[in-house]
């Protein structure tokens, strides 16, 4: 998902039918924002030399496997991983108003940690990463990697698993649910990763981050071939082997070519591989799932009440069977609604079956818009966040102490 800023409204969801099932797409369909005045302000503007984040009475977070079903640490205890989305790194760059959206100092970060958050998935711009000539130097290569180097490593002072995604790409895309048809620039979300720049993104991203196995890589956020393609088979075989796609303009990289890229540099980072219809479709997810030589992939998940799978009769049948095989990461997990019963229901849902979730986002924006999670960085929640949070707090130690253990001194 990629929602707009404060004062933006969301973009309303197509609803299209693909293979006789109407199928809509999420909020991140929405087109790129200008962002505000008081976003930008809210943002840095040219990082300074990156400072050393103070360590908190937490443990450092574990360097996670995939072990048959399961996520366990390096001492075999599972784990889970239970957070929400830092929305910016996507999109601030490439319009020019600075990195992220809001504060990224360590006050933020423990404003996050007190929902006894253990994740944070954080989405980038490989245009911005990459230090492209459109982008201002400010905020886009070294400038860029310092900044988001920097925030991961002040997760990790935290106790909470950094998790960096792919939201923005590069390539000019024109065909159905097409966001920014007038660009090739990675200025909305485009239906797959492109050939030209995105296996590069992620040779960089490996080799930044490979000695730290505590970092986790998220390949793609919501893939949507199907949305170019009625063809349900050409669109998986297109997920996994890219090439020349039905109805995509450019030239895709697959799935198993961006996990080619990042086990080529060494890294065995736990990888997150999202599935098809804006990450919301996983029905031929073990199908076609790449082959993996280190062995340590998730499936991942997007979960909104406006998705075609959105109710536990489809959580049963369509995910029920990936559950069983691999670890599963519900990425985004929202609600267009300002309340939280849908998120309630998925979160109890995905507790039952021990997998992972994090909540879209910990952004200042309208909750009908974003969704937005909280009203400020203090960590004041919306109608909507309050769910997530109370549901944390709550639960969190229950549902999976070893995972919270090192958070009980920060209380």
């Amino acid at each position: 998902m990629r929602a707009p800023p404060r004062l933006y409204a969301l973009v309303a969801a197509t609803v299209l039918s693909v293979a006789g099932t109407a199928l809509a797409p999420t909020a991140s369909a929405a087109s790129a924002p200008a962002t505000t005045a008081a976003s930008a302000d809210a943002s840095p503007t040219r990082p300074s030399q990156p400072s050393q984040p103070f360590r908190v009475n937490a443990a450092p977070p574990p360097k996670l496997r995939a072990s048959g079903n399961k996520l366990v640490d390096e001492s075999g205890a599972t784990r889970r991983l239970l957070g929400v989305n830092r929305s910016g790194g996507e999109f601030m760059c490439v319009q020019g108003h600075g990195i992220f959206d809001g504060p990224v100092d360590d006050a933020a970060i423990q404003a996050i940690a007190d929902w006894k958050v253990n994740a944070v998935r954080i989405p980038l711009n490989e245009e911005c990463w990459l230090g492209l000539s459109h982008i201002d130097t400010a905020y886009g290569g070294a400038n860029y990697i310092a900044a988001v180097k920097e925030l991961v490593a002040r997760l990790e002072a935290h106790g909470i698993t950094p998790i960096v995604e792919l939201h923005w790409s590069h390539g000019r895309y024109t065909g159905g649910d097409s966001h920014c048809a007038d660009t090739e620039y990675a200025t909305c979300q485009k239906p797959m990763p492109d050939a030209r720049y995105t296996p590069a993104f992620w040779t960089s991203v490996a080799q930044t981050f490979k000695g730290d196995e505590a970092v986790v890589f998220d390949l793609f956020n919501e893939p949507f071939p199907d949305r170019a393609t009625s063809d349900l088979t050409a669109a998986w075989t297109c997920w996994r082997d890219g090439g020349s796609c039905p109805g995509i303009d450019f030239q895709v990289a697959g799935m198993q070519t961006l996990l080619d890229a990042v086990r080529a540099t060494g890294a065995r980072n736990l990888v997150l591989i999202p599935g098809v219809a804006y990450s919301n479709d996983l029905r031929q997810w073990l199908t076609y799932r790449p082959d993996d030589p280190a062995g340590n992939l998730a499936a991942a998940w997007h979960a909104y009440n406006f998705n075609a799978c959105a109710d536990e009769g489809c959580f049963d049948e369509q995910l029920a069977p990936v559950i069983a095989q691999v670890p599963f990461v519900a990425g985004e997990i929202g609600e267009n609604t300002c309340s939280h019963g849908y998120v309630d229901r998925v979160m109890a849902w995905l507790d039952a079956k021990g997998a992972s979730y994090l909540g879209w986002t910990w952004n200042t924006w309208d909750c009908s818009s974003g969704p937005s999670l909280i009203s400020d960085y203090n960590g004041t929640p919306t109608n909507y966040g309050v769910g997530l949070r109370d549901h944390l707090i709550r639960n969190g130690l229950i549902h999976d102490r070893p995972i919270h253990d090192h958070l009980k001194g920060m209380r």
